[in-house]
């Protein structure tokens, strides 16, 4: 029962781990089969990660705890890197 668990836990962070990529636009929307960008829902994927590690620390195997940190910090990196480029974007759009 407790390996079922886990493989649960994984497999929602996953899940939210790749709708986060989804909407940064790194990997294509499987729905659409188009590279879309989000940076909202992106966001959003982001925050329910955080809050889910919130909630569930102390509960968590060491190997648990390590892939969501890792997958949470992989898409906060890249999200900062996005926001970055539309703001390098949108600056170079007002001085030209």
């Amino acid at each position: 029962m407790k390996e079922r668990e886990d493989n649960r836990f994984i497999k929602l962070v996953l899940s939210l781990h790749s709708s986060g990529w989804i909407a940064l636009g790194k990997v294509a929307n499987p729905l659409s089969g188009k590279v879309e960008r989000d940076l909202d829902s992106a966001g959003s994927a982001i925050d329910m990660l955080e809050m889910l590690k919130e909630k569930t620390a102390g509960n968590l195997s060491e190997e648990e705890s390590g892939f969501i940190t890792g997958c949470l910090s992989a898409l906060q990196m890249s999200y900062v890197e996005e926001v970055r480029a539309d703001k390098s974007d949108a600056s170079e759009k007002s001085s030209s």
